[in-house]
C-alpha cells in the first residue's frame, strides 16, 4: 500500500464491496441491520452442531451399536466427530470460493444445506445414515469462514470487535441453545405423552423433533438472506483504485501486504494455532458436559435427564447474551484482544477444577453452582474466541480474510473432530477406572480438559503468539 492514503475514496459503479463502502463513509454508526442478518445467520448455522449433544447418548442407545453402556461414550464421540470431519475436508475450499464469487453465495448455501441435511438426520434410523448425514452437513456448511471476513467488512474499525463479537457470541448462543432445543424436544413421545402419541411420525423418530425446529428457523433465515448486502469488491487492482477514505481505512491492516502468502504470514498462522487449541478445549467440553451430567451417579455424573440438561445449557444461553450486550465492550476496551484472551482463558481452568466436586453438591447447591459455572465458562469462551479470530483478520488485507478464515476454519475443524472423538473416548475410559489412584473417574476427564486449556494459554504469549508490530497491545 502507498504510505500516504488518499484523501477522497473513488468507487467503482456497479461494484458490492464499493457499495458497501460509501455507505459506511456516510453512515460513521453501528450498521445494526447487517449485524441483525449475520447474527440469525450465525445462529442458524450453528445450531445443529451441537443440539445432538443432549440426546447423543439415547440416540447411540436406541440405535444399538454399543455393546454396553461404558461404549456409548465412544460412538457418540465419533458420531459428534463427523460434522467436524466434513468441514475440515471443506472449509479452506468454501473461503476461497467467497473471495472470489462473494460472501453471500456461500452464507446461502450453507442455510440450504442446514435445511435439506439437519432434517434427514432426525429421520436416521441406523448408525450410519446418523453420521454420514453428519458428514455431508458438515462439509456443504461452510458459513463459519466468509462470515466472519463478512462482519469485519459491514463495519468502520472501531466497530470491528463488535462485529466479530456478534459472530462468536452468535455462534456460541447457537452451540448452546441448539442443545437446549435438543434436549426440550428430542423422546417426545417419551417427555410430553400427553401431546405426542406413540403411532405419530414423532414416535417413529424420536429425534426428528428438534431438527426439524431447526431446520425451520433456518428456512426463515433463509428468506432473510434477500436483504444481506454482499461486500466484496468485485473488480481488479482495488488497492490502487479503490482506497476506503483515510477516516474508514482500518489501522490494523495498513501495512499488510495484499500478496502475502498466508501461510508465511506467522501473525496469521500463529492466532490460528492459538485458535485451534482453544477450539479443541471448547469442543471436548461441549461433548462432556452432557455426557458428563446425564452419566449415572455411581460413574461420577450426575443423573440428569436430557431436560435438565437443556435448562443448564439455556440458562448459560441467556447468560451468555448479557455479557455480550453488556459486559464484552468495555473488557474488550480495556484489555484488548491479547489480554482478554488470557485473562478468560487463566479464568477457566479453576472452573473446569470444580466440575467434579458438584457431584457431593444436590438440591439448590448443586443448580446454583452448575448455573453459575456454566455462564461464566460460556462467556470466557466466547471472549477467547472472539480475541484470537479478531488477531487473525487484522493479520491480513480484505481480498484475503476469505481464504485466511477458510484455512482457520479447516484447521480448526480438524481439532474439532479430533475433541467429540477424543472427549467421548476419554470419557468411556474414565467411567471404567472409577476406583483408580490418580484422579479416578471423571476428575481425569476435566484434568485432561485443565491440561489443554494451559497449552492453549501457553499459545497466547512470545514467542508462540506473533502480533503485527502496528496492533496496540494495550
Amino acid at each position: 500500500m502507498d504510505e500516504e492514503a488518499p484523501t477522497i475514496a473513488s468507487y467503482v459503479e456497479g461494484c458490492p464491496g464499493c457499495a458497501m463502502e460509501r455507505k459506511k463513509a456516510s453512515n460513521k454508526g453501528i450498521p445494526y441491520k447487517e449485524l441483525f442478518l449475520v447474527a440469525i445467520t450465525t445462529i442458524a448455522s450453528a445450531l445443529p452442531i451441537s443440539s445432538l449433544f443432549p440426546f447423543i447418548y439415547f440416540m447411540i442407545e436406541d440405535l444399538h451399536v454399543a455393546k454396553n453402556e461404558q461404549d456409548i461414550g465412544l460412538y457418540a464421540g465419533l458420531l459428534g466427530a463427523s460434522y467436524f470431519v466434513g468441514r475440515f475436508m471443506a472449509s479452506l475450499f468454501w473461503g476461497l470460493v467467497a473471495d472470489r464469487i462473494g460472501r453471500k453465495p456461500i452464507i446461502v448455501f450453507s442455510v440450504i444445506s442446514v435445511v435439506i441435511f439437519n432434517t434427514l438426520f432426525g429421520l436416521s434410523v441406523k448408525y450410519w445414515m446418523a453420521i454420514t448425514t453428519r458428514f455431508i452437513l458438515g462439509a456443504l456448511n461452510g458459513m463459519l469462514a466468509p462470515i466472519k471476513a463478512y462482519s469485519i467488512e459491514i463495519c468502520l474499525p472501531e466497530h470491528h470487535a463488535l462485529g466479530l463479537s456478534v459472530v462468536s457470541t452468535s455462534w456460541g448462543l447457537g452451540l448452546i441453545v441448539g442443545p437446549s432445543i435438543g434436549g426440550y424436544l428430542a423422546q417426545p413421545t417419551q417427555q410430553y405423552p400427553n401431546i405426542f402419541h406413540n403411532k405419530s411420525i414423532f414416535g417413529r423418530f424420536p429425534y426428528l423433533l428438534p431438527c426439524l425446529c431447526i431446520s425451520v428457523f433456518a428456512a426463515i433465515v433463509l428468506v432473510s438472506c434477500i436483504w444481506l448486502p454482499e461486500t466484496l469488491h468485485m473488480h481488479k487492482n482495488i488497492y490502487s483504485e479503490v482506497e476506503m477514505s483515510s477516516d474508514s481505512r482500518d489501522p490494523q491492516t495498513e501495512d499488510i501486504h495484499p500478496d502475502k502468502c498466508l501461510y508465511k504470514n506467522w501473525p496469521l498462522m500463529s492466532s490460528i494455532i492459538a485458535y485451534c487449541v482453544f477450539t479443541l478445549h471448547d469442543t471436548a467440553y461441549s461433548e462432556i458436559l452432557p455426557l458428563w451430567t446425564v452419566s449415572d451417579r455411581k460413574y461420577g455424573g450426575l443423573s440428569f435427564s436430557s431436560k435438565e440438561i437443556a435448562q443448564v445449557l439455556a440458562v448459560a444461553g441467556a447468560g451468555l447474551i448479557v455479557y455480550q450486550l453488556f459486559i464484552y465492550r468495555p473488557i474488550h476496551k480495556f484489555l484488548g484482544c491479547v489480554k482478554s484472551c488470557r485473562t478468560a482463558s487463566a479464568l477457566s481452568i479453576p472452573l473446569i477444577a470444580a466440575y467434579p466436586f458438584m457431584t457431593h453438591l444436590s438440591g439448590f447447591k448443586l443448580g446454583l453452582a452448575l448455573y453459575f459455572v456454566a455462564i461464566v465458562k460460556a462467556s470466557l469462551g466466547m471472549t477467547i474466541l472472539t480475541s484470537t479470530s479478531l488477531l487473525q483478520n487484522y493479520a491480513v488485507s480484505q481480498n484475503q480474510r476469505g481464504a485466511a478464515n477458510g484455512i482457520s476454519a479447516t484447521a480448526m475443524s480438524f481439532f474439532k473432530a479430533i475433541g467429540p472423538a477424543g472427549a467421548g473416548a476419554l470419557f468411556s475410559w474414565a467411567q471404567k477406572r472409577q476406583h483408580a489412584t490418580f484422579f479416578p473417574g471423571d476428575q481425569m476427564v476435566f484434568f485432561i480438559l485443565n491440561v489443554v486449556q494451559c497449552i492453549a494459554l501457553v499459545l497466547t504469549f512470545k514467542p508462540f503468539l506473533a502480533v503485527p508490530e502496528h496492533y496496540d497491545l494495550k
